[in-house]
């Protein structure tokens, strides 16, 4: 490695509703190139929250030198680079994830980018470099948000109002009629569940056949939890994240038939052993980006294997290059046992740092790319595009409660909420 390149993006967000309040205007991404020696270059792409671009920058200063073959040395750098970090916040997560490995979500745009650079060198797609794609493409759940039909002060955007059960079956007929998908999640904890309930049971009436998830990012208590969980006992494939902590979702599964499923109480592999033991969960979403990288994220998938713990893969706001990454890992990951999480659907398509039209979906997949590296090429006029929209959006860390505080002063975040 010769040299490294960071340029934060901004790309257009819905307001999407959440436990912790709404999206902003504008979603932020770091895209994060490696160059090296052999004039070769990679990309990975990762947050674009002020903490995390200080962060990137320590390890950028701190790997000129390391072998992109050497994944075991770039780790090492990255973790004696941020042994001094001194820096607050900046995971990216609005408060969701908090105890994931820093040196992890650091690493993994890095590990990204190597293994972009290995795959051109040797002139194979990174699914190969993962062990061979054990499927020629990759499904993922359409992810509906309760929303507002657009930003206070803007034009209502495409998808309009989804504030109760029947906007809720509009959208998710409108992402099941455009993309495919052949599974459906919610994101939940915005409303007291009855009303979340009612939209759940609203989709399965519209969609009889379709796997269904729920995710109220740990707004419910235990016993909120319970009720809920027995009330969809047979409706949902699995309950993500109903309440706070491995021993509040240890005790909601004690009482529930359903699968549990985890992205909050189970971020880093030091949560994994008290989870087990607690048989808190039956699910653990991974996710690149805060696991360590695509080789670390497969070692998760062998450790939930070991447990006979089923594996799904969670999804943030992201652009291509992510998206790229997300379907070769998951394409190599043997025992992936559910559709994966994306928020592609709420990204407006003109806005990409890569070549239009590379990836697309089909029947709710996206084919594995078959071109050496990750398959997808940088167009550095739209990353110059979106890096100019990220200096005039004045936006340097996510805050949806922040926003969700400005526009409605009264709102108060409350962990859980009911």
């Amino acid at each position: 490695m010769t040299g490294v390149t960071i340029t934060p993006v901004a790309f257009r967000d819905p307001p999407l509703l959440n436990a912790v309040g709404v999206h902003e205007p504008f979603a932020l991404r770091a895209i994060v190139e490696v160059m090296t020696d052999a004039g070769v270059s990679g990309f990975g792409e990762t947050y674009g929250d002020a903490g995390h671009l200080a962060r990137l920058q320590l390890a950028a200063d701190a790997v000129t030198g390391v072998d992109v073959f050497n994944i075991n040395t770039l780790r090492s750098r990255i973790a004696g680079a941020l042994s001094r970090d001194t820096i607050q916040g900046g995971h990216g997560m609005s408060g969701m994830v908090t105890g994931s490995s820093t040196a992890d979500r650091v690493l993994s745009a890095f590990d990204v980018a190597a293994l972009d650079i290995q795959g051109k060198l040797l002139g194979r797609p990174v699914s190969d470099l993962l062990g061979g794609a054990v499927r020629d493409a990759v499904q993922f759940s359409g992810y509906l948000f309760y929303k507002w039909a657009g930003h206070p002060g803007q034009a209502d955007d495409a998808w309009g109002e989804a504030l109760d059960p029947t906007g809720i079956v509009r959208q998710a007929r409108t992402m099941v009629d455009h993309y495919g998908f052949g599974a459906l999640k919610l994101k939940a904890g915005v409303f007291p569940p009855e009303e979340e309930i009612a939209a759940i049971q609203a989709l399965r009436a519209e969609f009889p056949d379709l796997p269904l998830r729920i995710d109220p990012n740990a707004a419910w208590t235990v016993e909120t939890s319970i009720r809920v969980g027995k009330e969809l006992d047979g409706v949902l494939e699995y309950l993500e994240d109903p309440t706070p902590g491995i021993e509040g979702m240890a005790a909601v599964r004690s009482q529930v038939g359903m699968p549990l499923a985890t992205n909050m109480c189970v971020v880093s592999f030091a949560d994994v052993a008290p989870a087990v033991a607690a048989g808190a969960v039956d699910v653990i979403l991974s996710d690149h980006h805060f696991w360590g990288g695509l080789r670390r994220s497969q070692f998760l998938a062998g450790i939930t294997e070991t447990f006979g713990l089923g594996l799904s893969m969670h999804s943030n706001s992201h652009l291509g290059i992510s998206l790229a990454a997300m379907v070769h890992l998951a394409a190599a990951t043997p025992n992936l046992d559910y559709a994966c999480d994306t928020h592609w659907p709420w990204k407006d398509p003109e806005e990409d740092v890569i070549t239009a039209g590379t990836l697309s979906f089909k029947d709710g997949a996206v084919s594995v790319p078959t071109s050496p590296g990750l398959g997808v090429e940088v167009d550095r006029d739209a990353l110059e595009r979106l890096h100019r929209q990220y200096l005039d959006s004045g936006i340097r860390s996510r805050d949806d409660t922040g926003y969700m505080q400005r526009l409605h002063p009264s709102y108060e975040l409350r962990s859980p909420r009911w």
